[in-house]
């Protein structure tokens, strides 16, 4: 894990993150669980995209945008390859609590 300065900030954060809105919704998670079970049927393929950027300051919106276009060209060429679905799921925040290298990125 990270060490964190500043304890009294760090102790706040869970309370700050529960009033926000979710990154995914009970719909999208249903969705690519439907998703998921026809891909292990063999009726698709899953495409992930994933960044291991291991700090904040190395992560930025720009990155994301720049990630984007690729894998929709990857999944594109997928699609017409295979005449089958592709599922796209990204990841993209990276690996901010733990070592990237751990995982064969670097």
């Amino acid at each position: 894990m990270p060490v964190y300065n500043d304890k009294e900030e760090l102790n706040k954060a869970p309370a700050k993150l529960s009033k926000c809105s979710p990154l995914v919704f009970t719909r999208e998670v249903c969705s690519l669980h439907k998703q998921l079970v026809r891909i292990t049927q063999g009726q698709g393929f899953l495409l992930m995209g994933i960044d291991c950027t291991d700090a904040f300051k190395e992560f930025n919106i720009d990155h994301v945008c720049d990630a984007f276009p690729v894998i929709l060209q990857m999944a594109f060429v997928l699609t017409f390859g295979s005449a089958m679905p592709v599922v796209k799921v990204g990841r993209m925040m990276g690996q901010f609590a733990k070592q990237s290298w751990i995982y064969g990125c670097k």
